[in-house]
């Protein structure tokens, strides 16, 4: 009988979750749009950029469930838990695998989009850093990706929905208001993360937002046609 409430996932962890779930679904939008809507996708792009630096910090001084030394575990830890032998606390084996699929995936499609360029509607802020054909070759990468993201994307929220409704093991309401009822007596609440932690990782995400618009890139000359504002 699951009677030991306890605090599972922090404030900053949701609202990591919450946010790149509209801004994902955003970008797909905007991104499959095209036109227009290019100029928000890209900076849509750098919004889940920074998200991303925010919870690969995180996973290594937030909160205890937040971390990935908790929850990434071996080929041992996937076996146990398909015989039905883990009992572990936060994301299960399979779970961390889909976590770290999607964090990758992820940061694969933010980084080929900075360096992208389509010749159309959008172009990365990065892609001076790189050849035209190599621009070419990371925007036809971009492209082809976004379809498996979509994948991994529909098999993340089909396993949520099928464990919440057809096991009973609901997923969404703690990552709601952050507790969960366990079975383990001896399970405790997270703990860490605290303020230090949360600027310290506000901060980096920020300043990896900065660079990757081309913070530290020289701004580009004025064209011959420009005339002196004096």
């Amino acid at each position: 009988m699951q009677n030991n409430l306890i605090r599972l996932w922090d404030l900053p962890t949701r609202l990591f979750h919450w946010l790149l779930f509209l801004l994902v679904a955003a970008a797909f939008v905007t991104g499959l749009s095209g036109g227009n809507l290019m100029v928000w996708h890209g900076r849509l792009g750098l919004a889940i950029l920074g998200l991303l630096t925010f919870r690969l910090v995180w996973g290594l001084i937030g909160s205890t469930y937040a971390r990935f030394s908790q929850f990434v575990r071996g080929p041992g830890a996937i076996l146990a838990y398909l015989r039905g032998q883990w009992d572990g606390i936060g994301h299960n084996p399979l779970g961390a695998l889909s976590v770290l699929a999607l964090l990758g995936l992820l940061l694969l499609q933010t980084l080929s989009g900075l360096m992208a360029d389509d010749d159309i509607a959008f172009k990365g802020p990065l892609a001076a850093l790189v050849s035209t054909a190599t621009s070419a070759w990371l925007t036809g990468l971009h492209r082809q990706a976004v379809w498996i993201l979509g994948s991994l994307v529909a098999l993340h929220v089909g396993v949520v929905l099928f464990y919440t409704f057809a096991r009973r093991d609901n997923l969404i309401l703690p990552m709601l208001h952050g507790r969960k009822a366990v079975d383990n007596p001896a399970a405790r609440s997270a703990v860490g993360g605290g303020p230090l932690a949360l600027i310290l990782a506000v901060a980096l995400a920020a300043l990896t937002v900065w660079v990757a618009d081309g913070g530290l890139l020289s701004p580009p000359p004025p064209s011959p046609g420009s005339v002196p504002s004096w």
